[in-house]
């Protein structure tokens, strides 16, 4: 059941949140399998930030089951393809970024129930999967955004994905901690990326028009303290609208549920509390209350939504927003508390 404390004063209800955990239940395979929709594609990053909402709403052993599902269905490599539907391939090629986040996701279930059973169980998955990840890691530092279908991996990497990826490899170096295992390499490979992304942001492809570009250097950790205020500052006014939410790309009047609730996430991360409640709140205009569910975005000029799709990842980015600026459960600060810039492990790495 859904903590009944989980709320959002003035915006939220228990209940509310308590029909959006059904809804995330309801498109949950019986495999443990949490596609953007029943019968609908499944990636593996996705996937986990589903999990990751209901583990947020009380239901701990679907978002475990779903964890599961991860570990049977990870390649002897330690990836997971990029794209599938009820089981079926149909992107065979692996981003690097999805594969890192079952790291996230799993220590995240830890702090939120307080048990590393989990933990134990799923270790030997987080430990491939972050070794697929760091072998795809190019000479200045960054990761290399995907591996082809036929194991090729690109050569160029995402500001975004990157980002991510290093909150990944923090939460991974948690894990080791906590159960007793040492990974040195780990350790060095995130202290080089993490310089990738503050000192060379050149390294990475332009994908400047897009707003996770821009804040994902926060909400992955890389930065904190003033840089990170100045960074979320400078492009402010372009990304932000006023009483709608974020937009997606810059240059179209389309905002999405999720990339506003990361930047709240963001903005929670450095303390920026009152911005990332407001905006928490103007997006609630894309909530069905009937579903409880979350439309993934509102195209403003037609006052419309835009795609007619309701997605378990679009609701769970939401439930982990509500959390952060609450602080309702033991995951709440999995974004605030866990960022390299902040890790006295970056000292170590560098010596």
């Amino acid at each position: 059941m859904t903590p009944r404390e989980l709320h959002l004063e003035g915006a939220l209800t228990a209940e509310q949140l308590r029909r959006t955990g059904a809804f995330l239940l309801k498109h949950q395979d019986d495999s443990g399998a949490i596609p953007w929709w029943r019968g609908g594609q499944l990636d593996p990053w996705d996937h986990v930030e589903a999990a990751m909402g209901l583990a947020v709403l009380g239901h701990a052993d679907a978002a475990a089951a779903a964890y599961r599902w991860s570990a049977r269905t990870q390649a002897t490599d330690g990836s997971w393809p990029m794209e599938q539907r009820v089981g079926v391939v149909t992107e065979a090629a692996s981003d690097t970024n999805q594969c890192a986040y079952l790291a996230t996701g799993l220590w995240h279930h830890h702090l939120v129930t307080g048990s590393s059973a989990l933990l134990r169980e799923l270790w030997p998955a987080v430990d491939r999967a972050v070794g697929f990840v760091l072998r795809q890691q190019l000479p200045g530092g960054e990761i290399a955004w995907a591996v082809s279908a036929d194991r090729r991996p690109d050569t160029f990497a995402l500001r975004t994905g990157s980002a991510s990826t290093l909150h990944s490899i923090v939460c991974a170096l948690e894990i080791a901690a906590h159960l007793g295992h040492a990974r040195p390499q780990w350790e060095r490979s995130a202290a080089r990326l993490h310089e990738a992304l503050v000192e060379r942001p050149e390294s990475f492809a332009d994908r400047s028009r897009y707003s996770m570009d821009w804040y994902y250097p926060v909400l992955g950790g890389a930065l904190r303290s003033d840089a990170a205020l100045g960074l979320l500052a400078e492009q402010w006014d372009t990304f932000v609208w006023p009483g709608q939410g974020v937009r997606c790309v810059s240059d179209r009047p389309w905002v999405t549920a999720a990339e506003s609730s990361e930047l709240v996430m963001a903005l929670d991360a450095v303390g920026r509390t009152d911005d990332a409640r407001r905006l928490l709140c103007d997006i609630q205009q894309m909530r069905d209350d009937t579903t409880g569910g979350y439309w993934t975005g509102y195209v403003v000029d037609d006052d419309a939504v835009w795609p007619e799709e309701q997605t378990t990842w679009t609701a769970a980015a939401v439930v982990l927003a509500v959390d952060a600026v609450t602080g309702t459960t033991g995951g709440s600060g999995i974004f605030r508390d866990y960022a390299w810039v902040e890790d006295d492990r970056a000292d170590d790495a560098a010596s």
